[in-house]
């Protein structure tokens, strides 16, 4: 290792982003313990629960807790101590930081106020449930978290349903049944999909089947309906009619000839779009 390598590894005025096991506590990589080991600083989610990960340390840590609710807060004084040259260690409950946790704030922040940032990398919950899942992972799209709400899942679900990449969703175990219900009732009871509970943990379940089967499976066993689960589905099939149409070409047009809101309706049911996009590129269009 030359001497830059070297340098780049020490914790001094770094934000390190570091993944942590998901369930099997082997997972955690050697790199990440020897920088738990080291670091000064660790801000975790919940700091409780990322004692359990700490390994024997010459030095005692300083530990900030940096959740959702106080991220905003925390930040300025966390950056405070990257600028007077320490080195801080973003930790989650499980899994990769910033993947639906919180830290982005953090993370822009020490950006902002040109702090290296290096990540850790380890594991991550979405993509070893997408690695055992037996879909397509040329593409994929990451939704994470569905709404709570069964009328606001369903909507968000049907701006999805057309997408050909495989998608991904996090759920709460204990809503495994009503969000298959809602994914077979949206995307179709034959759309093959993938449940991954408990991924590393000793009660771990990967199941294959369609979305209607995959909801009578839950649905009959309680136990699959503890812990946490990702959802992939696989994606829908292309319609060839798409191909024709050139999206660019026809968001200059609707934003010619129809309001924003209907003209993104029409550019993301012809061009397969997200409406989110659509309807930015078209608001873009009126702008120039």
């Amino acid at each position: 290792m030359d001497n830059r390598a070297q340098q780049k590894s020490k914790p001094d005025a770094t934000l390190w982003v570091v993944a942590t096991p998901i369930g099997h506590l082997g997972d955690l990589s050697p790199r990440a313990q020897q920088l738990l080991a080291d670091v000064p600083i660790i801000a975790a989610e919940d700091t409780r629960v990322s004692q359990k990960l700490l390994p024997p340390r010459s030095q005692p840590v300083q530990w900030f807790s940096l959740h959702e609710h106080n991220e905003a807060d925390s930040i300025a004084k966390l950056i405070g101590r990257l600028l007077e040259g320490q080195g801080i260690a973003l930790v989650s409950d499980a899994g990769t930081p910033l993947i639906s946790d919180p830290g982005y704030r953090l993370v822009k922040a020490a950006h902002d106020h040109d702090i290296q940032v290096s990540p850790i990398p380890g594991p991550n919950a979405a993509i070893a449930a997408l690695s055992a899942a037996g879909l397509a992972t040329d593409r994929f799209h990451f939704e994470g978290f569905l709404p709570a709400k069964k009328s606001a899942r369903q909507t968000r679900l049907r701006a999805l349903a057309e997408r050909v990449e495989t998608q991904v969703f996090y759920v709460p175990a204990r809503d495994l049944v009503p969000v298959l219900d809602d994914l077979s009732a949206v995307f179709g009871p034959e759309r093959t999909a993938t449940v991954a509970r408990e991924l590393t943990k000793q009660f771990e379940t990967v199941h294959r089947a369609s979305l209607a089967e995959l909801k009578v499976w839950a649905e009959a066993d309680p136990n699959q309906q503890r812990g946490e689960a990702v959802v992939l589905t696989a994606g829908a099939e292309p319609d060839d009619s798409r191909a024709m149409i050139e999206p660019a070409a026809l968001a200059i047009e609707l934003a010619k000839e129809l309001p924003p809101a209907r003209a993104a309706r029409v550019l993301a049911r012809l061009s397969g779009m997200d409406r989110r996009d659509a309807f930015a590129r078209i608001e873009r269009l009126r702008q120039t």
